[in-house]
């Protein structure tokens, strides 16, 4: 191991994506409470707010106009209309964040994950959730109350089609039932890992300096 050397890291874009229900948002949560160089991207949304959410916690509610411009004027790196509802990740913050070495998660879709995939490809580490059986997942979304059963029905209708997209990811991690624990420690497994991986920028007396390409 060189001494004295000092080392910097470009940051990590941690996407979590999953059919609704499945546990992305809840185990996105659980990561940031438990680690103090990563945060949450807070996506803007025209969707209304459900009870209990928090305007810039959980997401940026903005109007349909307003999401027309920021797309327009190339403010997000990524976006998509999930059940008639406009989602997409701000990206001046996330930028900001990556360049002085903290690490970014994000809760999206398959649809975002592929403009990143795109666009961002060498910051992106991306994972799917997926749930223990399809049982399983309506049976969560019906517990949760957020939605009419015209919603769920929906959510599960489409579901078939974005579990389909599992293999374009870069890990598969299987949230069961009673056992949050250990899909979040398996994401955090994945997260430890990636960050030693990664290319790094560092200076050394013993060495000339090296630029992540």
């Amino acid at each position: 191991m060189m001494s004295g050397a000092e080392i910097e890291r470009r940051g990590i874009l941690l996407v979590l994506s999953s059919p609704s229900g499945a546990g992305k948002t809840t185990i996105t949560r659980e990561l940031v409470a438990r680690d103090a160089n990563l945060r949450i991207s807070v996506s803007v949304t025209t969707r209304p707010k459900r009870a209990g959410e928090v305007d810039g916690q959980h997401y940026h509610f903005i109007s349909g106009e307003r999401f027309d411009e920021m797309v327009a004027k190339g403010e997000l790196l990524e976006h998509a209309t999930v059940f008639g509802n406009c989602y997409g990740t701000p990206r001046a913050p996330v930028e900001a964040v990556l360049s002085a070495g903290g690490d970014i998660v994000s809760d999206i879709d398959w649809q975002g994950t592929q403009q990143l995939e795109a666009s961002v490809r060498g910051d992106l580490v991306s994972v799917f959730i997926l749930p223990p059986s399809m049982a399983a997942l309506e049976e969560r979304l019906r517990t949760r109350a957020q939605d009419s059963a015209e919603v769920v029905r929906a959510r599960m209708a489409k579901s078939t089609d974005e579990m389909s997209h599992w293999p374009e990811y870069d890990y598969v991690v299987v949230n069961h039932n009673n056992d949050l624990e250990a899909s979040v420690r398996r994401v955090q497994a994945i997260l430890a890992a990636e960050r030693v991986k990664r290319c790094l920028l560092y200076t050394s007396d013993a060495a000339d300096d090296l630029t992540r390409v």
